[in-house]
């Protein structure tokens, strides 16, 4: 087994790569482990304070259930992985089952900043891109997934998500094995990724 970590800012093409390594790879052989479905259940807050927590710090994620789950899967066992519905900030009662597979992505904005979470993976990459093109991808997405407004995004971007992207996002870069200019649209780079998990999977 294989344990990747995929870290960097928000829009900066997480998800691109870790497909375009999941496409690379026969069906059934990548599991993805996505940070945001172990964002803390926020249910027991009003829902009119929900709207001011911080989601781009560390304190959000509960990275205990993470990392024991990411133990679980190394062994040989299959998790029931939770789910978080952005749109009421709540856990929801729905799990998603997990089986163990010869690839196991770890993706999230934060998972790189955690020395434990770390110390498990076999292989860690830091996707980069410009800021103005993350923002871009940012206001897209939260106009069209998540019901905000584009100036709701870019007060949001100014007050929360740049100064948490500077604070603990871009410091976690010096822990990568491997850095992504160019987020998703870094082809050459991708290759060399997946021909290094093709080689460790063969020893």
């Amino acid at each position: 087994m294989v344990i990747i970590g995929i870290a960097g800012g928000t829009g900066s093409g997480k998800t691109t790569v870790v497909n375009k390594i999941i496409n690379s790879f026969a069906a059934g052989e990548v599991t993805v482990i996505p940070q945001d479905s172990y964002y803390k259940d926020s249910s027991h807050i009003p829902p009119e304070e929900r709207s001011k927590i911080n989601f781009d710090e560390p304190a959000a994620i509960e990275w205990s259930l993470l990392e024991k789950h990411l133990d679980e899967l190394r062994s040989g066992k299959a998790i029931e992985m939770p789910t978080y519905s952005y749109l009421t900030c709540t856990r929801q009662p729905e799990t998603v089952h997990v089986e163990p597979r010869e690839v196991i992505i770890i993706e999230g904005i934060l998972v790189l900043g955690q020395p434990g979470l770390r110390k498990k993976m076999d292989v860690k990459v830091y996707v980069d891109a410009d800021a103005d093109d993350r923002l871009i991808r940012v206001i897209s997405r939260d106009c069209v997934q998540r019901g905000r407004t584009p100036q709701m995004v870019i007060d949001r971007y100014q007050e929360v998500l740049k100064p948490m992207h500077d604070r603990y996002i871009e410091p976690s870069k010096r822990f990568a094995d491997l850095i992504l200019p160019q987020g998703g649209s870094n082809t050459v780079a991708i290759k060399l990724l997946t021909d290094y998990i093709e080689s460790r999977l063969k020893k």
